[in-house]
């Protein structure tokens, strides 16, 4: 199944990103997750890409088995941080031959202890690049990938941002997962500049459900991602209670995605941190309501 077939704002797909566990115990855990979403019909899941690609065989790994093992559909992060053109060629023909048919295409970050994005002697620098490479290598695949609402933190302005992803999708990307935001107001300014600039794959907004205060702080600081000012001092207040911030936390998310469902999103992508509770409390409510 190509996602870009599953994002229909009249049938909007709810979507879920997890991260490869470092243990085969972890790896089970899971697997397990995933048969309590299953429940919730996922119109795919996504499994991120270790820094530096140190999850590489841990990400393939688990993709196929997701699509083997639960029929939900798999789609495996991809990114150019310490790869060269061959071993990218090698590592899509292993998805290619594990039946895969979706990607999300990234940069990828600096590996722990870079500062700054290098890329491998011929390899790619930009993600656009790597989109072009998979598409003039003839790989059949639906390819996704990130955009910003709230801009890059590596990008001079939003308007230099905005060019870095319409080269992203000239490229050939099939639709943009965009960064974890709180407050909607970011995506639909965004949706209508990238409009107004010519993209016009679906954007499918990326919703992480804050479940500890610690991590938002930590996670906000990273990727540049503004909390709004009355959701930051209710956090505040009941940051040394753990259910009252998942509590917090689930109600914010859940009145975020009902807005952006009443307002045509092609579909809502959870950043679930490998933890179901809170995103399956959130799209049962969401599918109570439809």
């Amino acid at each position: 199944m190509k996602i870009r077939n599953r994002l229909n704002p009249s049938n909007p797909c709810f979507s879920f990103e997890f991260f490869p566990p470092k243990t085969d115990e972890g790896v089970a855990n899971l697997l397990k997750t995933l048969e309590d979403l299953a429940p919730l019909e996922p119109g795919f899941v996504s499994v991120t890409y270790g820094a530096g690609g140190s999850t590489r065989d841990r990400t393939l790994e688990l993709v196929t088995r997701i699509k083997a093992e639960t029929g939900i559909e798999a789609m495996a992060h991809l990114t150019c941080v310490g790869h060269t053109r061959e071993e990218l060629r090698e590592l899509l023909a292993r998805l290619a031959e594990a039946k895969l048919d979706n990607v999300l295409v990234l940069r990828g970050d600096p590996p722990l202890g870079q500062k700054t994005f290098t890329p491998a002697e011929g390899g790619f620098s930009y993600a656009s690049e790597l989109v072009r490479f998979i598409r003039e290598e003839d790989f059949n695949f639906c390819m996704g990938g990130a955009c910003y609402p709230e801009g890059h933190v590596e990008t001079a302005s939003r308007d230099d941002d905005l060019r870095h992803l319409k080269a992203k999708v000239d490229a050939g990307l099939d639709f943009v997962v965009t960064q974890l935001f709180f407050d909607n107001a970011f995506y639909f300014d965004f949706v209508e500049r990238a409009r107004r600039a010519g993209i016009n794959v679906p954007i499918v907004p990326g919703i992480m459900p804050i479940t500890n205060y610690d991590q938002v702080q930590r996670f906000t600081r990273m990727c540049g991602a503004t909390v709004p000012m009355r959701l930051g001092l209710q956090l505040e207040r009941v940051k040394d209670q753990p259910d009252a911030v998942v509590q917090l936390g689930v109600a914010h998310a859940t009145v975020q995605c009902m807005e952006l469902l009443s307002r045509g999103v092609p579909g809502i992508h959870f950043y679930t941190l490998n933890k179901s509770p809170a995103t399956r409390m959130i799209v049962s409510a969401l599918r109570a309501r439809t």
